[in-house]
């Protein structure tokens, strides 16, 4: 049983408690302050403390206390493996001592009293495979702390990890002497036409902002003659403090699976006393407040931008982010957001947590500089409705910032400086685009779909956001075909904790009760690496540690997310998609990971799903040719075609260079989805496709025909594949799909679907 003093532990646990006391708090030192405070206050403990590790000294350095004498920060300093504090870093996982003294790794610190402190429970503070530090508590009554005692500090250190690791890179600041000159370009008058890719659909007008310049844009378009005080500045950054707070807890809310702590860094930044002091000092000595802050921003910026250290050179964006919103506050009215709105991002190397930030700052739309772009990234611009487009860099010579522009995402172009007559009219294609779009809205969804001769289809929706639920359920998606979990990974900066990802995969569950929900596991690795990782770079990251490869090669992050799946889908139709099956052995591993967790978690006395579906995601070649072997272990197949087609032709998706000759109708992988369903068919085994195929009109009708009956695509999607559905006749689609698993060439198959365009 519970101690009975304890029972609001869970509160500690709570994402939105930790961040608000990190809102209130002025440096690193008074937040981990009011952590170890608020600890022993739920834990009813004696003594909390938290360890920090220096990489450089290589010693825990005892950086926040509650119990012991204050002076006793930072002058405790274990090396990993030294007392009970080193022995749980070095072992890096939560460990209770119920009689601290009577342990072989128990260590005498005179002059603390700690001898006194039996119960000892200690917990490692890690962001990934980043070690971090050791949170801890202590209490004289021995025995003192249970097993949920330790599952709760285990959930704290986790939420502890993203706040501390971002601080500590800030430090790295307070080195560097900021001393630079701000160049501004002339700009460029004459209209031009420039052609990219189309990432994201849709049409925006607006002014560019150059997001990966050196200097600060807002030069160019503020009134600089304006003469502003040291209070305007201390006025502008209490505005902007405010700004960043309020934004931060209005996108934990909206986007809680993927916004965790997305604005911290910004609200560290400014809590530095190094940036504020080095641009307070600028002013002091006679320049402007908005030159001192675009010479501050424009010095950290260049130091990030140089870092070998990915997790820094990161940085230079929010740096950059930062400044622009404290000039806007600094020269414009009180009333203003001082975000993007009216703006259109342009920038290189962007990741998807830059992409989720920008578009919560209201920016009209983003260039993407490189023509090569992460497919997350893509796919993450158009869950979040933000026009985007890549552009090759031999055209990035043509931008300056606050120059018009309009984008349009259907044709990928983007048209620089353009005439009043050219505005004149997208304004008016906006118009009447916004007005079909109300018209489709108002079409009816029908609760079920069917084909003209009555055989049911049932369409699932693909998830990449907890938002996209409510189009989802809008659109009568009979569930969820395909949760792409990696979401949550590749927007952070950091792994998310077990709880953390129980939440979310609660939440689509809450959405959709009894309906089926399908939950990939992580799929990282070729276009979707997560910067955080050290190996984040191969030399050819398609064919790595990608997928399921990755996740058997970390068990310790595999089995986190496992059980968050299983926990979450307690009396519920859960099922467990594994990506990247190569062969029936990665399945089994699979499979016998999870049948690890079951057992963990009924030993621990946990609810949880006992009987989860399992299955193999279909996408790539030498799957293919094992399907018979799969089709017999897995309870369900479903077909990956965006990879499979990848694959199979050998052709790089995310490369402009060959993007022309990614064809999913070619013979090759029409011929593997057939012998996919025969298979499936012949096993009994449901299966079904999730790719990009499934929305696509003119597929659909071979789809049917080779005897899919379950396609899982984006929410937005189905309505108008439901009505395409209602016109074919499956038995004129079988004669068909027989026909085209005939034909030869591309061209036959293009011929006979009338296929004129093939861009992927």
């Amino acid at each position: 049983m519970p101690h009975p003093q304890k029972d609001k532990v869970g509160l500690v646990c709570d994402v939105a408690e930790l961040a608000s006391m990190f809102a209130q708090t002025t440096s690193l030192d008074d937040f981990l302050d009011q952590v170890v405070r608020t600890v022993a206050f739920h834990m009813r403990a004696a003594v909390c403390s938290i360890y920090l590790y220096d990489e450089i000294t290589d010693e825990l350095v005892l950086s926040a206390n509650q119990g012991f004498k204050p002076e006793a920060i930072g002058q405790i300093r274990l090396k990993p493996g030294e007392g009970i504090i080193g022995f749980a870093f070095t072992e890096q996982r939560p460990m209770n001592f119920g009689h601290a003294t009577n342990s072989p790794h128990y260590k005498f610190i005179p002059d603390i009293d700690e001898e006194h402190y039996q119960a000892f429970l200690v917990a490692p503070i890690v962001r990934g495979l980043s070690r971090i530090g050791i949170l801890a508590v202590q209490d004289p009554e021995p025995d003192y702390f249970d097993a949920n005692d330790t599952m709760a500090m285990r959930a704290i250190a986790a939420q502890l990890a993203t706040t501390i690791e971002s601080a500590k890179l800030l430090l790295h600041l307070q080195q560097q002497a900021p001393s630079t000159v701000i160049e501004q370009a002339q700009p460029a008058t004459e209209m031009q036409l420039l052609h990219g890719t189309a990432i994201a659909d849709g049409i925006a007008i607006g002014t560019i902002t150059l997001a990966n310049s050196i200097s600060i844009s807002l030069l160019n378009s503020t009134d600089d003659h304006k003469i502003y005080s040291q209070h305007d500045f201390d006025v502008a950054l209490e505005r902007t403090v405010q700004q960043l707070e309020r934004i931060h807890f209005e996108l934990e809310n909206q986007y809680a699976d993927i916004a965790s702590l997305i604005f911290s860094a910004h609200l560290l930044i400014l809590k530095s006393s190094s940036f504020i002091s080095t641009i307070r000092e600028h002013i002091t000595q006679g320049e402007s407040p908005l030159l001192a802050i675009a010479k501050v921003v424009d010095h950290y910026v260049r130091i990030f931008s140089v870092e070998e250290d990915v997790r820094f050179r990161e940085k230079a964006l929010d740096v950059q982010d930062l400044g622009h919103r404290l000039s806007l506050n600094l020269t414009q009215a009180s009333t203003t957001e001082a975000d993007y709105t009216d703006n259109i991002i342009v920038a290189a190397g962007l990741v998807p947590s830059d992409i989720l930030r920008f578009s919560a700052q209201r920016a009209q739309a983003l260039i993407l500089i490189g023509g090569n772009t992460n497919s997350h990234v893509s796919i993450l611009a158009r869950a979040l409705k933000i026009p985007t487009i890549a552009i090759a860099e031999s055209q990035a010579i043509a931008w300056q910032s606050n120059d018009t522009a309009i984008i349009d995402g259907r044709a990928g172009t983007v048209c620089l400086r353009p005439t009043h007559h050219v505005i004149h009219e997208y304004k008016r294609t906006l118009a009447a685009q916004n007005s079909s779009r109300q018209e489709s809205e108002q079409n009816k969804v029908l609760e079920s779909t069917h084909t003209r001769d009555g055989v049911l289809i049932e369409l699932l929706a693909n998830i990449n956001l907890l938002s996209e639920l409510q189009t989802a359920i809008h659109n009568k998606a009979g569930g969820v075909g395909l949760y792409r979990s990696e979401f949550p990974f590749i927007v952070r900066n950091e792994f998310p904790s077990e709880e953390e990802q129980y939440r979310i995969y609660c939440a689509i569950f809450d959405a959709m009760p009894n309906k089926v929900v399908v939950l990939r596991t992580l799929d990282i690795g070729g276009d979707k690496m997560l910067s955080y990782l050290p190996f984040a770079k191969e030399e050819n990251p398609f064919l790595g540690l990608r997928a399921i490869r990755f996740s058997l090669s970390n068990q310790s992050i595999f089995t986190e997310q496992l059980r968050a799946m299983l926990r979450s889908g307690v009396d519920a139709k859960l099922k467990i998609m594994f990506p990247l099956i190569s062969s029936l052995d990665d399945f089994l591993l699979a499979k016998e990971a999870v049948t690890d967790c079951l057992e963990q978690l009924s030993q621990s006395g946990q609810a949880h799903n006992p009987a989860p579906q399992l299955g193999a995601m279909i996408e790539l070649p030498s799957a293919v040719e094992v399907i018979d072997e799969l089709a017999q272990h897995c309870d369900f197949l479903c077909i990956g075609t965006n990879d499979l087609t990848q694959y199979m032709l050998a052709v790089d998706r995310t490369n402009t260079a060959v993007a022309n000759l990614y064809l999913p109708h070619h013979p090759a992988v029409l011929r593997a989805l057939n012998r996919i369903c025969a298979s499936a068919a012949r096993h009994k085994t449901d299966v079904s496709i999730c790719g990009e195929l499934a929305a696509n009109p003119d597929i659909v009708p071979f789809l049917l025909g080779i005897g899919l009956r379950t396609l899982s695509l984006d929410p937005e999607k189905i309505p108008q594949i439901q009505r395409i559905i209602a016109t074919i006749d499956t038995k004129e689609a079988k004669r068909l799909a027989t026909s085209l698993l005939q034909m030869p060439t591309i061209a036959a198959i293009e011929a006979s679907l009338k296929i004129t365009d093939k861009d992927p």
